[in-house]
């Protein structure tokens, strides 16, 4: 078989002819180099199975959303359903006017919480609302060590995560307050830390819930769960 090099070669094209394999071997020539060139950002993703730290969760980069529990990834689903936003967004803004004039930030996710980062590093979580006061702890995508506040909105794949796992995570690490927001039946779990555990109440749509990082200062929850017009 003749290779493109010698028809090329052969004295019987004419010159258009010749122009066309010369572009068609030019062709050639640049998709051998793709193949023989690696990425340079070659994907890089969690294996099942195998424990991580933040160090490599951060260079993760498939497209997913990864939290880390004890060095266990666990995938996040893509995106939350629009009543689940609307809620984070309505409580997000009254949180936020609770914070006017204090130090720290009020942060929406996806906000980076490195939990244990000054001993293994290996618990990372991405609440959907996080409170901080001490703005040192803010660092690149998220904070170091715990918030004074978290949110978590249930959804259905994450629900038996936030009421257990990262219910007893935030709770090791001092997060002072934490709720737990279910917009499907209109309520609100919210606990507050007390001696190393989590005293809790329930709250409904009709109530006002009070927000003890911001002195009792309530949310009213008919203003959290109304529905959209």
């Amino acid at each position: 078989m003749e290779t493109t090099r010698q028809i090329i070669k052969a004295d019987n094209l004419t010159k258009a002819e010749r122009q066309i394999i010369e572009a068609e071997c030019f062709v050639e020539a640049k998709q051998q180099e793709v193949c023989n060139t690696e990425s340079p950002h070659p994907e890089k993703r969690p294996i099942p199975g195998k424990l991580y730290t933040y160090a490599d969760y951060y260079t993760w980069n498939d497209g997913k959303r990864y939290e880390l529990i004890d060095g266990a990834p666990c995938l996040m689903e893509p995106a939350p359903l629009w009543e689940h936003q609307a809620v984070n967004t309505r409580l997000i803004t009254i949180l936020c006017r609770l914070h006017e004039g204090k130090p720290g930030q009020v942060m929406a996710g996806p906000f980076d919480v490195r939990l244990n980062a000054d001993a293994g590093d290996d618990t990372v979580f991405q609440p959907d609302i996080s409170v901080l006061f001490d703005r040192s702890k803010l660092s690149g995508t998220g904070c170091i060590g715990a918030p004074d506040m978290v949110v978590e909105i249930l959804s259905p794949s994450t629900s038996k995560r936030d009421k257990e796992e990262k219910f007893e995570q935030y709770r090791k690490a001092g997060v002072r307050e934490y709720w737990i927001v279910d917009q499907q039946n209109e309520t609100v779990s919210a606990y507050v830390l007390r001696d190393g555990e989590y005293i809790g109440s329930t709250y409904t749509i009709t109530d006002e819930a009070p927000v003890h990082i911001y002195n009792g200062h309530a949310v009213k929850l008919a203003d959290v769960f109304r529905k959209m017009l």
